[in-house]
């Protein structure tokens, strides 16, 4: 018996959580939806749940990390592809790219944090208690 893969045709409107994972702006579903959940991700400039269908035209705020995307979606996938397939699913704003540009220029530029000397054990026993909260 063989499998033959019927062209599933791609529905009219997509979770926003598994468009990003498809998008590759996430390593994993899971990932995509906790920043969704997390309110890191705007949809038409308003907050969105994972479960927000989503279709071409819409405009997305992505902030993952340091890094803020603006796109337009200009396809829908359901199934994670390659790096090509994956740019062909939106297209970025020019103040989004010089932004993130300008940001990365920035963080080159910046110098490197000096971390001093570890702390001693009596100043490790209040950073644990300011994290515990006590």
């Amino acid at each position: 018996m063989t499998m033959t893969h019927e062209s599933a045709e791609v529905p009219a409107r997509v979770r926003l959580d598994r468009w990003l994972w498809a998008a590759r702006f996430f390593r994993s579903r899971g990932l995509a939806s906790e920043a969704v959940a997390g309110g890191k991700v705007h949809c038409n400039g308003q907050r969105a749940k994972p479960a927000h269908g989503i279709k071409i035209g819409d405009q997305l705020q992505i902030l993952r990390a340091e890094e803020r995307f603006e796109v337009t979606v200009r396809a829908l996938e359901v199934r994670r592809g390659s790096a090509s397939t994956a740019c062909a699913l939106y297209s970025e704003t020019p103040e989004s790219v010089t932004a993130r540009e300008q940001l990365r220029e920035n963080r080159r530029l910046a110098p490197a944090p000096d971390p001093g000397q570890r702390p001693d054990k009596q100043a490790r026993r209040r950073l644990q208690a300011l994290r515990r909260g006590t």
